[in-house]
């Protein structure tokens, strides 16, 4: 069974830094990936960016590039998600999400089969 847990979310003001955490447990599969994938309300949902366990690869969404970094810790079995310069458009509820071989430039909205409960982030401006 595949589990993921996210933390570190809270308030913040605008141009702070904020880091979460996604823990996960039961990731077996080849071509693994991790990311994060957030939704604001009125929004669509948004893929933030990824981390490929197998092909070393790193995805952001354009809105983020440049601000957050994603990471992963193999021995804690976590992956971070990094944030600076946060702004008020990045409130939003953040999930850790999961998948084989989906973390591609152009895919970071794919249909994934495993979500966390998700951390609330919001920036006060």
């Amino acid at each position: 069974e595949v589990l993921l847990e996210e933390s570190g979310g809270g308030l913040v003001q605008a141009g702070g830094t904020l880091r979460l955490s996604c823990t996960y447990s039961g990731i077996g599969f080849n071509d693994v990936a991790v990311g994060w994938v957030r939704r604001a309300p009125e929004k669509e949902r948004e893929g933030v960016a990824c981390i490929s366990f197998h092909r070393y690869s790193i995805v952001y969404g354009d809105s983020v590039k440049g601000r957050f970094t994603i990471s992963r810790d193999d021995s804690k079995k976590t992956v971070y998600l990094q944030m600076s310069t946060l702004k008020p458009e990045d409130t939003a509820q953040y999930y850790c999400v999961a998948g084989e071989d989906w973390c591609r430039v152009g895919n970071l909205n794919a249909d994934l089969p495993f979500w966390g409960k998700g951390t609330l982030v919001r920036v006060s401006s």
